[in-house]
């Protein structure tokens, strides 16, 4: 077992800091709808596509491509525009802008999630974020083995009696066995977001991971160049009609002269907030050109569509929101008492003399 232990220590106080910067800003974005202090946010919410396609013709008078919009949904009443270059604004369901910035670092919960997701580093920092991930997941299952050993001394402890090495190690210990099963669940989801063959082990025994992958990619499709002044409201018609128990989420406008319009829904059997459910709409005409329908996706695509809200306590109510939360707050002590414990606080050796 010693050399599980040191590989168990040596891990933790290398990236220690990294999971628990994680823990702590993922405890936040479980709650930001909550902490955003913006007019307008707690309004009821306007389905109907004539409401909305007015509010994306106030919001988008002359779009030039590389624009989206998320539309208002439960529990954030407002919609976002989202332009390039970080800039956005939030608007009421009447288009009209309450609040506008020109980079993300106006905006904290841009910048947390940008940090939780990227580390502010493109995709270099997704690719350290899914490493730690795997990180977490390797401590969750070696610590359960070290752990095993010394379980009839277990305490359960909030917070260290006191922080010697010690004191330390014996409440990393005890607190990590306790919320082992959350962090088993936040490591293995967020490694699967990040790396797609750790997502198709994880779909696997539920059908074929190739299958999965062929259904979750958008049809390839073509159209005309981007409209002066798109048909906003025959798209949304068309959308409803479509998917009548489905609620537009994200409408994305072509970056390249050909790409269609897309729209995101959710339909109501669907856990992702933003859907999976997507249609392809010519971007000078308006003509639906193709669609998606999450639902009728393989049961592995499914499943996969699901790890995003299980992270993100976007499903299972306040709840699940307060499990995670509380797994998040713990694997940010666990993370930064590691390293505490590691690299200064450390046994000193005894100086041996000879008789």
């Amino acid at each position: 077992m010693r050399w599980l232990d040191l590989l168990h220590r040596w891990t933790g106080g290398l990236i220690g800091v990294v999971l628990a910067l994680l823990g702590l800003s993922g405890c936040l974005l479980i709650w930001k709808t909550a902490w955003i202090m913006v007019p307008g946010k707690a309004m009821p919410l306007v389905r109907d596509p004539a409401t909305l396609a007015a509010a994306v013709q106030r919001l988008l008078p002359r779009p030039t491509g590389g624009e989206s919009v998320v539309f208002a949904d439960k529990g954030f009443a407002l919609h976002q525009l989202r332009l390039p270059g970080g800039a956005g604004a939030y608007a009421d369901q009447g288009g009209r802008i309450v609040e506008q910035w020109s980079s993300q670092w106006q905006r904290p919960e841009l910048w947390l999630f940008d940090f939780h997701h990227h580390l502010f580093s493109g995709d270099m920092g997704e690719t350290v974020i899914g490493i730690a991930g795997l990180c977490g997941l390797l401590f969750v299952v070696t610590g359960t083995i070290l752990w095993w050993r010394t379980r009839r001394t277990f305490r359960w402890r909030l917070l260290p009696k006191r922080l010697s090495r010690a004191s330390i190690v014996m409440h990393h210990r005890d607190l990590g066995i306790v919320v082992a099963p959350l962090l088993l669940l936040s490591t293995i989801t967020g490694a699967a977001m990040v790396f797609r063959p750790v997502a198709m082990i994880v779909i696997a025994p539920l059908g074929s991971p190739g299958a999965a992958l062929t259904a979750m990619r958008p049809d390839k499709v073509h159209g005309g160049a981007l409209a002066a002044s798109p048909p906003w409201r025959a798209i949304l018609t068309t959308a409803a009609t479509r998917f009548p128990d489905a609620v537009p989420r994200i409408l994305v406008l072509p970056r390249q002269a050909g790409d269609p319009i897309m729209l995101r829904m959710r339909r109501a059997a669907e856990w992702l907030p933003n859907g999976r459910t997507t249609l392809s709409f010519d971007a000078t005409t308006g003509r639906l050109l193709s669609s998606t329908d999450a639902m009728a996706m393989p049961r592995g695509a499914q499943v996969y569509n699901a790890l995003y809200p299980l992270h993100a306590g976007r499903v299972g109510g306040v709840t699940w929101k307060l499990l995670l939360t509380a797994a998040g707050l713990a694997m940010t002590q666990l993370g930064s008492l590691a390293v505490w414990s590691f690299w200064f606080r450390r046994p000193r050796r005894r100086t041996r003399f000879d008789v």
